[in-house]
């Protein structure tokens, strides 16, 4: 799907000034464009259409309930809510800092290496599934962000409840970005739904290019 850089570079390179052919290399050798191209390669563990076709209408009807879902809290994020409190207490022993970040550093962290892990091994369900999931938890996280003003979530916490107070709260006050709480939730969350419908689309694809081979 994408023509290797290096060929390309060779033919466009003599005709473009400096600046432009020095941008071309820097595109060329980006790390998110190698992941790109090898998220499109076809040595991927093959999956039947069926299958993938299954698991797209699953993560469509959960799609469906997260957008009905007026409360900002799914029946998925009470595992999510677990792994964010137990990233408090881990990250917690690198410094205050950390384990006010920890929280939502554990919760998106799970997810991702998972991810990593199918990635490298090829696995097209178990990315399509930890990447999902990945993507889930910016809605989960969008919500706590939009609360750091309001504070209005009942709040959940492994420590001292007097002392532990709104993480998101004590994030954006200490940025100077707490004003602008909402903003950045909505920008999550857009990321989240983004992310979702992409990985639902890859998923289908693949299954169309097992068809086709």
């Amino acid at each position: 799907m994408f023509q290797s850089c290096a060929s390309e570079s060779d033919v466009l390179a003599p005709a473009m000034s400096l600046p432009e052919s020095a941008l071309l290399m820097l595109a060329c050798k980006s790390p998110m464009l190698d992941i790109l191209r090898s998220i499109t390669e076809e040595d991927w563990h093959p999956i039947s259409l069926a299958a993938a076709t299954f698991w797209a209408a699953a993560y469509c009807l959960f799609m469906l309930y997260a957008a009905m879902n007026d409360t900002g809290f799914l029946f998925i994020d009470n595992v999510n809510l677990v792994i964010h409190e137990g990233g408090h207490l881990l990250f917690g022993w690198f410094g205050p800092t950390l384990g006010l970040w920890g929280g939502t550093l554990l919760q998106w962290l799970v997810p991702a290496l998972l991810a990593a892990y199918f990635f490298t091994h090829r696995h097209t369900t178990g990315f399509a599934f930890s990447t999902f999931a990945l993507f889930e938890n910016f809605l989960y996280t969008a919500t706590y962000m939009a609360d750091a003003r309001a504070q209005v979530l009942p709040l959940v916490t492994v420590g001292d409840p007097e002392g532990s107070g709104h993480d998101w709260y004590n994030i954006f006050s200490s940025l100077g970005l707490l004003q602008h709480d909402t903003q950045i939730a909505a920008a999550i969350r857009m990321l989240g739904w983004i992310g979702m419908v992409a990985t639902v689309l890859w998923l289908l694809w693949r299954g169309k290019l097992s068809r086709a081979s």
